[in-house]
């Protein structure tokens, strides 16, 4: 086996390798730029090499930076992770001519699976099932639209060399068609050096499912099933599961063998997925194949008990495959959530910054319940704007699907994460929401239930009186402790009172707390509510059983009460005693600025464009101007009909959040 792996990746995929290489008793290298100095993949390999400045075209897709790390360091095999250079021919190449193993497939397999449009025709000749489209290029908007018309909209626009969602934009009419053309080269050139495009009918009511292939240098190919990633925003993922709760054992056979047949038809080996695009009456089309590891992949090692890493690394090595394809079956569910520094209420733009705090759920692995957490970060570390948003992914498996449903639930409630925006909130929120709990989605989920974006979730009355109920319990004892004066005489001890007035959501609860060494009974008017917690003033993660049942809250101190984050819900609880709550509401209310008149910069980013000037009138829906943050292209609109009356920023200024971009009259 080898001896020594050099990661030639960051984040939470390289911690995930090295994870697996130390159990397989294999020495790890790490690679790093100027932003990854202090990374958790640098803490944990046996070694590190810095290979150059912070953005990733100067870093880690320099070929010649990586293989000088491999010469330094003496490493024998390569795992490339995925993203940067994980689907690059010419690096596989340079670590062929160097006799240094690549732990992927090879070099002939990456360059016929990597462009979509070449891969799609090996597909048609596999007899794989493939979407209608244009697999010519494209030379400029005009001839897109052309294309388009003939195709039929709507269409999805893809970049050539694309992946992870990045130059993608689906199309309905021709001003669409023309403008996502352009969005999907720029961000194609972009992330990838390559800005061809191609053109295919896009599937209505589309369900995202991919199949799972291993294989080895001798000719052995196996499918370990689907992975459902059907919840997906701007055509990245966001939650997917295994199995897939739409699948039948017919069409799951039938997709995985022409999966292998497509792998065959390339002499592929190593893991590798075939995607697809399945409609409601389970015909399925061949979108593309991902010759590298799935971000996803935790998904499919849960339900299978298979290492997908182990297994890449002895296939490189020139091992046989020790399963068949009637060992592969599946057990339980799994679900996974990906965790991204992305503001859900600000429309999911990304969020930079500093981790004040993070603390995941602690990790599970039982004959019944699973928890695992994939992550590259730590509380204090930062989250860059040169790289890709994700957080950690978080998972967790069960005997079936409603337990997992549940078990990601609680996982999410008992993540605690500070300091920058993320998406815990819309994770809690989907995990809750009835198209997901029966199975019933599409690629267009998101788009359908969240229209004009995230802004939280609104609990029911039951719900809110838990979260009441638990702040008032902890306003209690923390009063108690507030009260206990230094000395003995009784006319120094205070007592707590019993009467008090919840106000939450703007609604008012008058409760009484009933209070036993067997915990605190919280009386509503309609309802009692029996607590149990171990709760003490300055914890910020509380687990209450609640009636019997356990609930985490995520709890902060406010004046008069607290805030308290709980499925998805972001809930102020105010405690007043009678005569207080008389007062509180006699408070004016405060009013935020009015900030009509100005484009404010929703993220951290750079200015790429700016398409107005001073005096130009413009119309709702107008483009303003278009902003990049962390490789996607924004282009943010006008919403209502204006004249500028000031500019602020130009083309390759960057901004911070809530920068004055433009101003109205």
């Amino acid at each position: 086996m080898f001896k020594k792996l050099l990661i030639a990746n960051r984040g939470e995929i390289a911690c995930r390798v090295i994870k697996t290489a130390r159990k397989m008793g294999i020495q790890t290298v790490a690679i790093y730029s100027d932003a990854d100095r202090n990374a958790l993949h640098v803490q944990m390999a046996d070694e590190a090499v810095h290979i150059g400045p912070s953005p990733a075209n100067q870093s880690y897709i320099v070929i010649d930076n990586v293989m000088d790390a491999i010469r330094k360091t003496g490493a024998e095999a390569v795992h490339p992770g995925y993203g940067f250079l994980s689907e690059n021919r010419k690096f596989a190449e340079a670590l062929e001519a160097e006799g240094v193993a690549f732990v992927g497939p090879p070099a002939t397999a990456i360059e016929a699976m990597g462009d979509k449009i070449t891969s799609k025709k090996l597909a048609m000749e596999a007899n794989v099932s493939t979407v209608p489209g244009f697999m010519g290029l494209i030379e400029d908007a005009d001839d897109a639209v052309k294309i388009s018309n003939e195709v039929g909209y709507p269409v999805m626009i893809k970049a050539s060399a694309g992946g992870g969602g990045k130059g993608m934009r689906i199309a309905w009419n021709d001003a669409e068609a023309r403008e996502g053309f352009q969005s999907s080269k720029n961000e194609a050139a972009s992330s990838f050096g390559d800005d061809r495009i191609f053109i295919e009918k896009f599937i209505t009511q589309p369900r995202h499912i991919e199949i799972q292939v291993l294989a080895d240098k001798h000719g052995n190919y196996l499918y370990l099933n689907e992975r459902e990633c059907s919840i997906q925003r701007r055509n990245q993922k966001v939650i997917e599961e295994a199995p897939s709760p739409f699948l039948d054992a017919e069409t799951r056979k039938a997709m995985g063998e022409q999966a292998c047949a497509l792998a065959r038809a390339v002499d592929y080996c190593s893991a590798g997925t075939v995607e697809f695009i399945v409609d409601g009456d389970r015909n399925f089309y061949f979108l593309e194949m991902n010759t590298r590891l799935q971000v996803e992949h935790p998904v499919t090692e849960l339900i299978t008990g298979v290492d997908l890493v182990e297994q890449m690394i002895r296939v490189a090595y020139g091992e046989r495959l020790s399963l068949t394809q009637e060992e592969i079956g599946i057990k339980g569910w799994a679900i996974e959530s990906r965790l991204y520094a992305e503001d859900p209420y600000r429309n999911f733009l990304p969020s930079i910054g500093r981790l004040s705090r993070y603390r995941p759920p602690a990790e599970v692995a039982t004959s019944t319940l699973a928890v695992r957490n994939d992550t590259g970060v730590y509380e204090g570390g930062e989250i860059s704007m040169f790289y890709d948003p994700m957080i950690a992914k978080l998972c967790t498996w069960a005997p079936d699907r409603t337990t997992a449903i549940t078990a990601m639930r609680d996982a999410l409630d008992s993540f605690e994460v500070e300091g920058i925006g993320h998406n815990i909130p819309f994770l809690s929120a989907v995990m809750d929401h009835q198209r997901f709990i029966d199975g019933n989605i599409t690629t267009a989920f998101i788009d359908e239930e969240y229209p004009d974006g995230f802004a939280g979730v609104t609990l029911d009355e039951d719900d809110l009186k838990r979260v009441a109920a638990c702040a008032v319990g902890m306003f209690r004892v923390a009063e108690i402790r507030r009260t206990r004066i230094t000395g003995t005489m009784d006319n120094h001890k205070r007592k707590v009172g019993t009467d008090w007035i919840l106000a939450v959501e703007g609604t008012e609860f008058p409760v009484r707390i009933e209070a036993n060494r067997h915990g605190t009974t919280v009386v509503f008017e309609d309802r009692r509510i029996a607590m149990k917690s171990k709760w003490t003033p300055g914890d910020t993660l509380t687990i209450v059983e609640i009636d019997g049942e356990h609930h985490a809250f995520k709890v902060q101190k406010i004046t008069a009460g607290y805030r308290i984050r709980y499925r998805g819900a972001d809930v102020k609880v105010r405690v007043y005693t009678p005569r207080q709550g008389e007062l509180a509401r006699l408070m004016p209310e405060k009013l935020p600025p009015d900030t009509s008149r100005m484009l404010l910069c929703p993220m951290p980013g750079l200015i790429v464009k700016v398409n107005v000037a001073v005096g130009d009138e413009v119309q709702e829906g107008q483009a303003l101007c278009a902003v990049e943050a962390m490789k996607m292209e924004n282009i943010l609109r006008a919403e209502r009909r204006a004249v500028v009356s000031k500019v602020n920023a130009m083309a390759g200024d960057s901004l911070a959040v809530d920068d004055v971009i433009m101003e109205f009259e």
